[in-house]
């Protein structure tokens, strides 16, 4: 009976705290408003969503959550240091970054990490390849850059869902 009142119950709160943070939900209507979204929009989008995703690990989530919005954090610190400095030092590149990954949504969580976070943008998730296409605004070694994202992301990413 739950499951049919909400489908997504994960997803309908991740939703209602993110309406109320970005209006800053000072109103009741407000509030009404965003519950009334958060419980509409798992049902619009419940064919979207054909199997459930199984969360393994979801005690590391919080630790890998903090991780990603410190590394957010200081990327906007680089590239404004970066953006402002002699564009001339720029090593831009573009980097393949092959996935033990081989979950697609779990591929996607990750190109979605990378293009988050300041001074790298994913470009495509190649499913035949298994490789993450993406974009650096600098990028002197890319190795070490292939090698963070694995160390930093993916091994959490996998661990998480696997």
């Amino acid at each position: 009976m739950m499951r049919r009142l909400l489908p997504r119950p994960a997803l309908s709160l991740a939703l209602f705290l993110l309406w109320a943070a970005l209006t800053n939900a000072a109103s009741l209507a407000t509030l009404l408003l965003g519950v009334l979204l958060s419980l509409a929009l798992p049902f619009i989008t419940l064919r979207f969503w054909p199997d459930a995703r199984r969360i393994a690990r979801p005690g590391l989530i919080p630790g890998f959550a903090a991780r990603v919005a410190w590394d957010m954090l200081l990327a906007n610190w680089a590239v404004a240091r970066r953006v402002v400095g002699p564009v001339a030092k720029l090593s831009p590149a573009f980097i393949e970054v092959p996935l033990d990954l081989r979950d697609p949504f779990a591929a996607t969580v990750l190109g979605s990490i990378v293009s988050l976070t300041p001074g790298t943008v994913s470009i495509d998730v190649d499913r035949e390849r298994w490789v993450l296409q993406l974009h650096a605004l600098d990028a002197p070694d890319p190795d070490a850059l292939v090698r963070e994202i694995k160390r930093r992301y993916e091994a959490p990413i996998k661990e998480i869902f696997s």
